[in-house]
């Protein structure tokens, strides 16, 4: 038997949370097949194998499991036959029995798993109720939640409070809720007591018979049943990005300066080049290497832009190591390019690239997301004219792209339509004040409508 363990993910992590098994319990699996999902505070990750064999799951989803801490094994002695008829016995000790009455007993709290127990704890969810797709009839977190989306809430497929099936799935509508509303109004205007509730249906029926109005927010309607809500639990790498935002919105005087860029000339560069640039270097010629050149020559240009505070003391630093934010089906990362300075345009591609490959197959590293001095920020791919992004503690400053848009401009003297993007630097101004940051976006203006200058170095 192999053992399975945490692999170290980076100097800072010391724990992460098993989010998800992506092979069962007794499958086989060949060496390299990915195993499990690793959640972190920084990035979340597919653990490949490093053996073939046959898996024996010790650890479930939803467990904080520590660095080095055992979580599987795997039978390198066993083969895909093994594996295969062991699934067969384990599908025919799970068949109802022909004396009984084939419904499988609701496994107790204590037989979930954390990340499921919390889930129907907090959607006061009957286990027994939720079709089970793991190992034995196990029942995995995302058999939870794929019946919280399809199941809805019993009342919109005709339970009534008091039914045997309304204590299972989200709850039935309470007493004195929409129902009650809807008695107390029909009952009015029908001319019934208040206190009447037995002859309230029959008063609305009557009503509604006889022509008589009755207000809308006295009716139960289809509408209002189909009006669900569900609670997840956060992901690990959700709490973090909250808990940083937050951190940088209180510990930081932060301002916005803003301009605009005529991008003529980074695109006519583009349009000549690209298909040259990416036949020599094999990757694409994008805007985001434009943008990081122009923003090392800017950081160079003013240092406290990319300095720290720390306590009473400020770090300069003499190298830009430049986040690039990057959006992900589970949220926002920020992969840093170290030494940006040194690197040429092809280079920066190729890196971007790399990142946005691994950040998509979860094979990002947390030391991956580490450090950094400055950031860039594209919300222009999703189509953002304009926005106010905020600083990465304990990182000074970021810049934030946006879309760019023909618009009208004044040149010599003539109005012409250009493709314009607007800039955003948002800094902390216990750091530098208005003039230097407004003093840094122009230098960055000027580099990109002028490219020549950061290819000369100018």
């Amino acid at each position: 038997m192999i053992e399975i363990t945490v692999p170290e993910v980076g100097e800072s992590v010391s724990s992460g949370i098993l989010a998800l098994w992506l092979k069962k319990d007794g499958e086989y699996v060949q060496e390299g097949d990915e195993l499990f999902e690793l959640e972190t505070d920084k990035a979340t990750m597919a653990v490949p194998s490093q053996h073939a064999g046959v898996l024996h799951i010790q650890a479930e989803e939803g467990q904080e499991v520590d660095v080095g801490a055992v979580v599987a094994q795997i039978d390198t002695q066993a083969s895909a036959s093994d594996s295969a008829a062991a699934e067969q016995a384990q599908g025919d000790s799970n068949a109802p029995s022909s004396s009984g009455s084939g419904a499988s007993p609701a496994p107790a709290l204590d037989d979930l798993s954390p990340a499921v127990r919390k889930l129907v704890a907090e959607h006061r969810l009957d286990p027994g109720a939720i079709p089970a797709s793991g190992p034995g009839g196990r029942l995995l977190k995302e058999d939870v939640l794929s019946y919280l989306d399809s199941a809805g809430a019993p009342a919109s497929s005709g339970s009534q409070p008091g039914a045997g099936a309304a204590g299972r799935g989200p709850q039935a509508e309470p007493a004195g809720s929409s129902g009650a509303r809807g008695t107390a109004g029909s009952g009015a205007a029908a001319g019934q007591a208040p206190g009447s509730a037995s002859a309230a249906p029959a008063a609305r029926g009557q009503a509604g018979n006889a022509g008589a109005w009755e207000s809308p927010w006295n009716q139960t309607s289809a509408q209002e049943a189909d009006r669900q809500e569900r609670r997840v639990p956060m992901t690990t790498i959700r709490k973090r990005i909250a808990q940083r935002l937050v951190e940088s919105k209180q510990s930081a005087a932060h301002l916005t300066t803003f301009n605009e860029v005529d991008m003529s000339a980074v695109m006519e560069i583009r349009s000549r080049y690209k298909a040259d640039f990416e036949k020599r270097y094999g990757v694409r010629l994008g805007f985001m290497s434009f943008f990081i050149k122009a923003a090392v020559s800017a950081l160079q240009a003013f240092p406290g832009v990319n300095a720290f505070i720390d306590g009473e003391d400020i770090i300069y630093h003499d190298y830009a190591d430049i986040g690039v934010a990057m959006s992900t089906e589970r949220g926002l990362i920020t992969p840093v390019l170290r030494s940006c300075e040194t690197l040429s345009f092809a280079q920066i591609e190729a890196q971007i690239l790399d990142y946005g490959q691994k950040a998509q197959a979860k094979r990002l590293l947390p030391d991956d997301l580490l450090g950094g001095t400055f950031t860039v920020s594209n919300g222009g791919v999703f189509g953002s004219m304009l926005s106010t992004p905020i600083p990465n503690p304990p990182q000074t400053a970021v810049l934030g792209m946006h879309t760019i848009q023909e618009r009208p401009v004044v040149r010599d003297g003539q109005i012409v339509a250009r493709p314009m993007m607007y800039l955003a630097l948002t800094y902390d101004h216990r750091m530098i004040d208005g003039k230097e940051a407004i003093s840094f976006l122009m230098h960055l203006k000027q580099q990109l409508e002028d490219p020549s200058r950061m290819i000369l170095g100018l």
